[in-house]
């Protein structure tokens, strides 16, 4: 067994979701994932999100690089901040806002629980 696993989307098939119907805010954003990796509270892969906004409140640590798109986090209280395309970020546990996408989005994940 290889020790060693790229994280990339061909060869994957994703699993579709959308956010709670009563934390959306703007749109109808529908979301793609591609979880890569489950084991021990940490998880990895690529996600994609359509246009909309929602709310959202992390109780996880999680490391974010945008591949493509554009979005903008609302912190609760704090700035706006827009992501795009090579941009990598932290998001803290405690973290409170609404995630929006602008255009159809797509990054790569590290959630640690």
């Amino acid at each position: 067994m290889t020790r060693f696993l790229a994280i990339a989307a061909e060869g994957f098939a994703p699993e579709e979701s959308r956010p709670d119907a009563a934390k959306v805010t703007m749109g109808d954003p529908v979301h793609r994932t591609w979880n890569l990796e489950d084991a021990d509270g940490l998880y990895a892969g690529i996600w994609e999100s359509s246009p909309g906004e929602w709310r959202v409140e992390y109780t996880e640590w999680e490391y974010c690089e945008i591949l493509s798109g554009v979005s903008v986090l609302i912190e609760e209280g704090g700035a706006e901040r827009r992501v795009t395309a090579g941009d990598a970020f932290v998001l803290r546990p405690g973290f409170k806002g609404r995630w929006r996408v602008e255009e159809t989005t797509r990054k790569r994940y590290v959630i640690r629980l």
